[in-house]
């Protein structure tokens, strides 16, 4: 499908690349070009794919969906008061996109493991609404030893975390050996594999979040990301 036509100097805006103002002066300095030399202005109506920046096509339009393997100690927040943010991790003119980059919901601090961050608002909502049962599977290492009832009552859909007045939704553990586990939950409640734990009188002592969905982290290193294709968006 042929990309429709904006100003350019939106367009660049927009993808975090300069402020409207700066455009002009780019054009003359020859950091923004045209794939087949044409003469642009800030108002010159372009194609995404028509555009070069520094020589380099530009970065993906709304509706970029990016994974990452988040790292312990970054949080899942746009508030710099917070400390390390996921977002860091990224390219500096993601950060005043717009539409704005948010993450799929959120992985606390503590927490390492599969994160997708999007500008798609209808997509973030749709995967994280309970009505829509996306799976979520998480490796857990434990306090102590299981007892051997926890499968039995994370399946039963009965679960009452503390402060909630409906309880989980049947979720899947498995068992590796007694104090390492993993489960699929199909919420995303707060904190809530921590809470599934503490419930039934156990603490998780490190959390992985290794499945989002079909998606996997493949062989994406602490810290990195990458975009995903649109065959690998999920619906």
């Amino acid at each position: 499908m042929k990309s429709s036509k904006v100003r350019l100097d939106k367009l660049l805006s927009s993808l975090g690349y300069c402020t409207r103002k700066e455009v002009a002066s780019l054009i003359r300095e020859r950091i923004i070009t045209h794939t087949l030399n044409l003469p642009l202005k800030s108002d010159t109506k372009v194609s995404h794919d028509e555009i070069r920046f520094e020589g380099e096509p530009l970065d993906p339009p709304a509706g970029m969906v990016i994974l990452m393997h988040k790292p312990v100690g970054y949080v899942c927040s746009h508030d710099d008061g917070e400390g390390r943010l996921v977002y860091d991790l990224l390219p500096p003119r993601w950060r005043v996109r717009d539409p704005k980059i948010s993450t799929v919901g959120r992985l606390d601090k503590e927490t390492s493991g599969l994160l997708l961050l999007t500008d798609d608002g209808a997509l973030l909502h749709r995967l994280t609404s309970p009505r829509h049962h996306v799976a979520k599977i998480y490796e857990a290492t434990l306090d102590r030893p299981l007892r051997g009832d926890e499968a039995e009552i994370f399946a039963s859909g009965t679960l009452m975390l503390n402060g909630e007045k409906s309880p989980c939704l049947p979720a899947k553990l498995t068992i590796i050996d007694e104090t390492h586990v993993t489960l699929e939950i199909t919420e995303g409640r707060y904190h809530q594999v921590r809470r599934m734990f503490a419930a039934v009188g156990n603490h998780v002592t490190s959390l992985h979040r290794s499945h989002f969905g079909d998606i996997c982290l493949g062989d994406l290193k602490e810290g990195e990301y990458r975009i995903l294709s649109t065959k690998e968006i999920p619906c």
